[in-house]
């Protein structure tokens, strides 16, 4: 019989003999020695901690064998990857903490291409070194009308990297309703000082005129910059100055322009259902002179930075020190690149680009899969309470904030486990599923889900109802 509390501690084995076992020779075939070792010995670690707390469980692990159970449990844990691929049945298209955009099969398979060498800096004609956006500058050409393109790591990193190349020691005008703070405690204040630049706030938090730029123009003012409010909306009694006319005073006084439009919009949303949203080339045609862009939004790519503009500038730009810190890898250029392909064919989007996909889907489209998923879910769990609701999603990721889209959900009411309960369940399982909660109600938004996705969604939810509800 196996002594329990603190007596039991005198049964634990030693590393060394656990470590004898022909079951320990296996866990080191598989693992190497070193990591086999740590695993018993956290393993023993384990168990004690549990005897000293009392946990009657924990009496059972005190023999050899079972030490090595428990090390062959960790060890296994120990090399699981952290990053999985999940489910989003959260009706958020682009949800930070789940990696902003689903990006399209084409850049996913540039990504497994181009994993070896490849020519990120290399002119395959002359054998000589290029710029590193080589791959992407025509194509941000053709789709934007700059003259000249670059790739820092993410869109935080474009605006410092601007501001000190183009401003350090200098003054750069903002309007005040325009000193956002986003994810992460990003601070445009704060960004501003660690660049170098002074920043000269204008006219007030929520009505900002022309002449508030005109008069805070002077002999130290370096650049004009136009901020997106990218996670809140100021309604009622407001004004802001639009880019073309910022871009008239820059002119006016010899000024660059900047315009951080940080969703990177490269077609109407209009089209989607969405209120529009100013494109990158149609802010060149304002007048900016430097536009920037996350490239993991509305781009839907990989996590960078996009700058594009004046080629003078951008040279500015890229000949700054600070553009090697921040510049990016072959793999995160392989994908964009394939994704900004996909723009040359807008009308092809809904069907190429995972993010208009979602954004092109119909309630039509939608309550059907709804119904199918609740069908399947309701025939392994006859006990649950499944039902399909109208709902709504949102684009998420900083962008429209308070932009709707109707949608339909997967309502799941689970007895004897709480709605937090079963969404951890939901994120436990092989493949997780990122339910929205509500209430007393855990919701699978269709919005983000697609065919592919039901059969690990069903799995989930029979996985869930297995483990219980979790205390």
């Amino acid at each position: 019989m196996a002594k329990k509390g603190k007596a039991g501690l005198k049964s634990l084995p030693s590393v060394d003999k656990v470590l004898k076992l022909p079951e320990a020779e296996a866990l080191i075939g598989k693992y190497g020695r070193t990591a086999a070792t740590q695993a018993i010995r956290d393993a023993i670690s384990q168990v004690r901690t549990g005897l000293l707390k009392g946990d009657e469980s924990a009496a059972d692990k005190c023999g050899e064998k079972a030490v090595i159970g428990v090390a062959a449990d960790m060890a296994d844990r120990a090399i699981a990857p952290r990053l999985k691929r999940a489910v989003n049945a959260t009706g958020i298209i682009l949800h930070t903490g789940l990696g902003r955009a689903k990006m399209p099969e084409a850049a996913r398979q540039a990504l497994a291409g181009n994993t070896g060498y490849c020519n990120v800096q290399m002119d395959l004609d002359t054998g000589e070194r290029m710029q590193r956006e080589s791959c992407l500058i025509e194509l941000v050409r053709r789709l934007t009308g700059a003259e000249a393109a670059l790739v820092v790591n993410n869109n935080a990193g474009a605006t410092m990297l601007v501001l000190r190349a183009l401003a350090q020691g200098r003054e750069v005008i903002v309007s005040r309703g325009e000193l956002i703070e986003i994810g992460g405690s990003f601070r445009l204040p704060e960004i501003m000082a660690e660049s170098g630049a002074v920043m000269r706030e204008v006219g007030a938090t929520n009505k900002t005129h022309v002449r508030d730029y005109e008069n805070a123009i002077g002999p130290e003012t370096a650049l004009l910059l136009k901020a997106h409010k990218s996670n809140y909306r100021i309604e009622g009694f407001t004004k802001e100055v639009s880019i073309a006319d910022i871009a008239k005073i820059g002119k006016e006084h010899g000024l660059p322009v900047v315009d951080d439009l940080g969703c990177g919009a490269l077609v109407p949303l209009e089209n989607y259902g969405l209120e529009h949203e100013m494109t990158m080339r149609e802010s060149l045609e304002a007048g900016s002179d430097v536009v920037l862009s996350s490239t993991d939004k509305l781009i839907g790519g990989p996590q960078g930075g996009l700058i594009i503009g004046k080629g003078d500038l951008l040279k500015r730009i890229r000949s700054n020190p600070f553009y090697r810190v921040l510049r990016v890898g072959k793999m995160t250029l392989s994908a964009l690149e394939s994704t900004l392909r996909l723009f040359a064919s807008p009308e092809h989007l809904n069907t190429t680009h995972p993010v208009y996909m979602m954004l092109a889907k119909t309630p039509g489209d939608m309550k059907p899969l709804a119904e199918k998923l609740a069908g399947r879910i309701s025939r392994k769990r006859p006990e649950w309470d499944v039902a399909v609701v109208e709902e709504k999603s949102h684009l998420g990721g900083g962008s429209l904030p308070g932009s709707e889209l109707p949608s339909f959900a997967v309502r799941i009411r689970a007895p004897g486990i709480s709605p937090g309960g079963l969404a951890r369940l939901l994120r436990g399982a092989p493949v997780p599923i990122i339910p929205h909660v509500r209430e007393d109600t855990v919701l699978l938004n269709m919005r983000t889900v697609f065919e592919g996705d039901l059969d690990d969604i069903v799995a989930g939810c029979v996985d869930a109802a297995e483990a219980g509800a979790p205390k």
